[in-house]
């Protein structure tokens, strides 16, 4: 689960979301998101689901290191 920040970033520049807009759809602030793209803080396990549900990946896309995010955006 080391790259979930990677993920994490890579998946809010696909959908031009900047941290604030992003922190509010998935309900936390945007230090936060902040702290997760560069490796600082790791998710919750709510966080996560959040993530998930948001972008519509699975949850082994986002956190096994192994498992690449689709190109389908």
């Amino acid at each position: 689960m080391k790259r979930i920040g990677k993920k994490l970033y890579i998946l809010r520049k696909q959908h031009g979301l900047t941290t604030r807009q992003l922190a509010e759809h998935l309900e936390t602030s945007h230090a936060q998101i902040s702290r997760i793209e560069n490796g600082l803080r790791q998710p919750t396990g709510d966080m996560i689901l959040k993530m998930s549900a948001f972008f519509e990946v699975s949850l082994d896309q986002l956190m096994m290191d192994e498992l690449e995010l689709d190109d389908d955006e």
